[in-house]
């Protein structure tokens, strides 16, 4: 049998081609994800959500720009990130005790009164009423969780070394939250997001219900303040009961 000899036009031309089938390939497979995750966000459903989250770990900009082609917000696409994130890890976050938990709540929650100072380890709350932030750090403290309030990531990473917590939630805005999220999964940790109900640098909100939803998966209902449980049902305590409370301690 005679073989024909291996020319340099002949390697280019098979590198071309196996060239084009991975581009190929990387088109069909990107549309795919996005296919499914744009069926995900319409039926608030997810579909083959481990398959997703992998899948876009190598398409994610192609990904990217097929939702932007299909007409889709990049906060939508950021909350099915999130949503998808947090379905993934909720059972694994939830068999964490508390104790080894740590929350990161964003500066711009205060109010733009705060007394607080910056310290190694963030803002130091002084439960002054102000905000409703001293209210629930009191909460969760009583549930176990290291409380911080952060000007940014770089602290969520020196406290993380500090203290080594096996899990953490994290509060912020959509960006601050996926950002958060894809840092803890190279950290090694579990983690939550929750996004802050508008964005700012000051006196921005967050649903309390939503974030004591996430903060007391796996923990026991015992452990959770009655008086938390309560607040829920009603409103989030205002700066006069913030105050108020500050007086009978």
């Amino acid at each position: 049998m005679v073989f024909a000899p291996v020319t340099i036009e002949g390697i280019i031309f098979l590198v071309g081609e196996i060239t084009l089938l991975i581009l190929f390939g990387l088109l069909v497979f990107s549309l795919l994800l996005v296919w499914i995750s744009i069926v995900s966000i319409n039926t608030g459903r997810l579909i083959l959500p481990r398959f997703v989250k992998a899948g876009m770990v190598l398409v994610e900009g192609l990904a990217k720009a097929f939702f932007r082609l299909f007409g889709l917000e990049d906060s939508e696409v950021l909350t099915f990130f999130i949503t998808l994130h947090n379905t993934m890890h909720k059972q694994s976050f939830a068999e964490i005790p508390p104790e080894e938990r740590a929350i990161f709540f964003p500066q711009c929650l205060r109010s733009s009164r705060c007394p607080a100072h910056l310290s190694p380890e963030g803002l130091a709350c002084r439960s002054c009423g102000s905000c409703s932030i001293g209210y629930w750090r009191k909460v969760l403290s009583a549930m176990g969780y290291r409380v911080f309030i952060v000007p940014g990531s770089s602290f969520i990473k020196r406290m993380v070394r500090a203290y080594r917590p096996r899990a953490i939630i994290g509060v912020g805005c959509l960006a601050e939250v996926k950002d958060g999220l894809e840092m803890s999964d190279k950290m090694g940790l579990v983690s939550m997001g929750v996004v802050t109900q508008k964005d700012g640098c000051v006196e921005t909100s967050v649903d309390w219900e939503k974030v004591m939803e996430v903060a007391s998966l796996g923990v026991d209902p015992a452990r959770i303040p009655h008086e938390a449980s309560e607040a829920l049902f009603s409103s989030t305590p205002s700066q006069e009961e913030g105050r108020e409370g500050e007086h009978h301690e």
